[in-house]
């Protein structure tokens, strides 16, 4: 014991001296590293030296964390017991000596101190966080520091040390992982020694209706254990009497501006309060508390959560009794966004909080499972050796966790809100979000690298949205979001030009004209029938006249003019067709002005041909 008093004198550090110490107080020691019977051994001498040195703090009357504290050229050394206690930090954290030791001294000290000696304690604990929590520390003394916390917590009042408790439980919150087991409420167990008592017979001199006073203040049982209104139905029933008794008061007496200003909410006082007092006396002012209204209207929001909560049955809610508490809570909520300062923002905030409770409900439902995960190692297979793959119930890991799901969920196939296809404005309504500037959203994060998102959304707007749809070739995926959802400055990027209006405006003029021509063609059939009877009595009267005329080609080839055999060689097909066609659409005008004058046209024009 002597030998480590002169070592917690050395202004070192206590990596120059530490082991030595250790190995001259356990003689015969060479090695680094302790046996359980040396650990034993080093812990009594331990804790004894640490007992002498509150006790000499006591007797000086001294702080204990303060004990022995020196100033020398200027520095301000630490206490004794600070000092002991980091040479024992340094040697469990280098697994010298058990890593538990330091946290069984740190018991020791906070049950042998006062409570005001405490807070110099935990200081210490708080500045020593990061070492206290290392792998190879949290292993051996959790369970001894949370039973050091715990019993803390229980000598601190509630009322008085609201800080410190607070301090307490934010270390325990940083110090244990996210998915200790210790710090949940599994079960769900409510604190139903948490009474609030009110008078129950009516004084004399009051000002208000005592009946709303005994109805408004009986609402406090059922929020202290919302478990009890399940299964009773006669419970809920005057629960739900009462709770509408004090809303209709609640909207008859609406809050001004001037009440919520008169208040200040940020003040430090509202903020630590514990519990409102009942005196009937007091009823009339807290009506006209907004800090007070918004605490009752919390905690209906907190118990119609409980009631909503994932993995109720019918059987334990029943469907009258949902949508009984969904017009509640739509009522608690007006309220709350019309109570000032603020009430938007107010009722926001709760719906954020309240779906963080969801999620951690969730999370203890499934059992509690680990958030940290384990990097995933790659194994080396052999050569020749085959990769076994894992067998799945159905085939795949996917669709066996959702059947495993769906017979813990038998009414999620029955939810009408299970299949529902959102609108255009909803859907869009993220992406418009990611192309707004201000938002200042990384561009690595907009939804629009998802592919399967921009998939989804172009099938919606081919759907709804055909004007939007356009504007994919032209803008791409962000020219399909409606224009309504952007900014100012951004819309103008997207909005059709007047030219481009007007050039689909012509080609709307020429599809209409094209429509009307083939209109026309379809109701005149009459006449295309009169002009091919004229065109067949044509091609008779030619006939004779080719045959005359095969005497005089004889005479004009040899005077060196082609013959019309010749003529036709020379002639490309393109002419030929050309001239039918011009002939055939001549022949349809002329029949549809004068059917009667055909034929005697026709036959005008051979005996001229003839004659040539």
């Amino acid at each position: 014991m002597d030998v480590f008093r002169k070592a917690i004198l050395n202004p070192g550090p206590p990596e120059d001296f530490a082991l030595q110490t250790v190995q001259e107080i356990i003689k015969h020691q060479k090695q680094t590293k302790l046996v359980q019977d040396e650990n034993q051994l080093l812990e009594n001498i331990l804790r004894m030296l640490l007992q002498d040195l509150v006790s000499a703090s006591i007797q000086s009357g001294e702080e204990i964390m303060q004990y022995g504290q020196s100033i020398a050229d200027g520095d301000i050394h630490k206490g004794q017991i600070p000092r002991l206690l980091d040479i024992v930090l340094y040697l469990c954290e280098k697994e010298h000596v058990e890593g538990g030791m330091i946290f069984q001294l740190l018991e020791d000290l906070t049950e042998m101190s006062t409570m005001r000696n405490c807070k110099d304690v935990f200081a210490y604990i708080e500045s020593k966080q990061d070492v206290l929590g290392k792998p190879e520390l949290f292993a051996r003394g959790k369970l001894v520091m949370l039973r050091t916390c715990n019993q803390l917590l229980r000598r601190l009042s509630k009322a008085n040390d609201v800080v410190f408790c607070g301090r307490i439980i934010m270390f325990l919150a940083h110090f244990f992982p996210l998915s200790e087991r210790s710090a949940v409420n599994i079960k769900g167990v409510f604190n139903t020694s948490n009474e609030t008592k009110y008078e129950k017979e009516t004084p004399d001199g009051i000002a208000i209706d005592f009946n709303f006073y005994k109805t408004f203040w009986s609402l406090q049982e059922y929020f202290s254990n919302p478990s009890s209104l399940v299964p009773l139905p006669t419970k809920w029933h005057k629960f739900t009497t009462s709770l509408m008794v004090v809303l209709n008061t609640f909207e008859a007496q609406p809050l001004s501006d001037e009440d919520g200003n008169a208040i200040n909410l940020e003040d430090e006082a509202s903020n630590f309060s514990i519990k409102y007092l009942t005196s009937s006396k007091l009823m009339g002012l807290e009506l006209k508390d907004p800090s007070f209204r918004r605490h009752i209207l919390v905690q209906c929001l907190i118990l119609f959560d409980y009631l909503k909560a994932p993995g109720k049955n019918e059987k334990d809610v029943p469907s009258d009794t949902l949508e009984e508490i969904k017009s509640c809570e739509d009522r608690v909520k007006k309220l709350l966004e019309m109570t000032p300062p603020r009430g938007k923002e107010f009722l926001l905030s709760i719906e954020h909080i309240l779906e963080r409770e969801r999620n951690w409900v969730w999370w203890k439902r499934d059992g509690c499972p680990p958030f940290e995960k384990q990097p995933i190692q790659k194994k080396l297979v052999q050569d020749g050796a085959r990769k076994r793959r894992p067998r799945w119930r159905l085939g795949n890991k996917e669709l066996s966790q959702l059947w495993k799901w769906a017979d813990q969920n038998p009414n999620s196939l029955t939810d009408p809100q299970r299949v529902r296809t959102p609108s255009i404005m909803e859907y869009w309504k993220p992406l418009a979000e990611d192309m707004d500037e201000s938002a200042g959203i990384e561009a690595e994060y907009h939804h629009k690298n998802s592919r399967v998102y921009c998939w989804k959304g172009l099938r919606f707007s081919a759907r709804q949205d055909l004007e939007g749809f356009s504007r994919f070739t032209e803008h791409g995926i962000e020219g399909v979001v409606p224009l309504e959802l952007l900014p100012s400055e951004v819309r103008s990027k997207y909005q059709a030009k007047p030219a481009d209006k007007s050039k689909r405006a012509k080609k709307e003029e020429m599809k209409t004209s094209v429509q009307q021509a083939e209109e026309n063609q379809v109701a005149t059939p009459a006449s295309e029938m009169d002009v091919e009877g004229s065109r067949t009595d044509l091609e008779a009267s030619i006939a004779p006249i080719d045959a005359d005329a095969t005497m005089a080609s004889g005479s004009i080839s040899q005077s060196g003019t082609p013959t019309p055999d010749e003529h036709q060689k020379q002639s490309p097909d393109t002419d030929i067709g050309q001239e039918s066609g011009q002939i055939e659409a001549e022949a349809e005008i002329e029949a549809e002005a004068m059917p009667g004058v055909i034929e005697g046209e026709t036959d005008a024009e051979v005996d001229l041909d003839a004659v040539v």
